[in-house]
């Protein structure tokens, strides 16, 4: 065998220790491509996590939403129906002050009959208010209440305290627990 062939013999057989250092390589690169697919997956499945615990967070607080809509809803429902007649009575409160004004006038021997038959429809009418939960503020010698009074004038009066009302000018009125006409009053400086 001349060198040449030799030679090229040799580049054809491999060396053991290059192959086991290829091996090795080989080895390693197995490796690093196994942990760079689990790092993948952990990435992946950690990307997935985040995306749960967003959705859920999502859906906790449309469910919170949903909720204080439904409490919403039922609260005004419930107003709603509580002061259902507020309008038309706030409508009707002009003809109860003028039934008051026509009781007021002087009572003759002829005007008699028909001022009782007012005095029936009056009191029909207040029973009526009275049902549908309207009731008259109380308002003279009482504290003056900037909630349920409307101080339309103020005196100085020796008979009355401080912030006391003295007259009332008009009536005011409570539908259940809210004022639908804050009293009109004078009250006493």
């Amino acid at each position: 065998m001349n060198e040449h062939e030799k030679a090229k013999e040799q580049e054809q057989e491999p060396d053991t220790e290059t192959e086991v250092i290829d091996k090795e390589v080989t080895d390693e690169e197995d490796i690093v491509d196994v942990l760079t697919d689990e790092e993948l997956l952990d990435g992946q499945l950690q990307a997935l996590m985040d995306e749960k615990e967003q959705l859920q967070d999502r859906v906790l607080r449309v469910q919170a939403e949903f909720d204080n809509f439904k409490r919403r809803t039922e609260k005004e429902r419930i107003a709603e129906r509580k002061y259902k007649s507020q309008e038309v009575i706030t409508e009707l409160l002009p003809v109860l002050d003028n039934f008051e004004r026509a009781l007021q006038t002087e009572v003759t021997e002829e005007s008699k009959g028909f001022v009782e038959g007012i005095q029936m429809v009056y009191n029909q009418f207040v029973e009526a208010l009275k049902s549908q939960g309207i009731e008259a503020i109380d308002t003279v010698n009482k504290e003056f209440d900037p909630n349920m009074h409307h101080a339309v004038m103020q005196v100085e009066e020796a008979d009355f305290d401080s912030n006391i009302v003295v007259e009332e000018l008009q009536k005011g009125f409570l539908l259940k627990d809210k004022v639908i006409r804050p009293a009109m009053v004078k009250v006493n400086k």
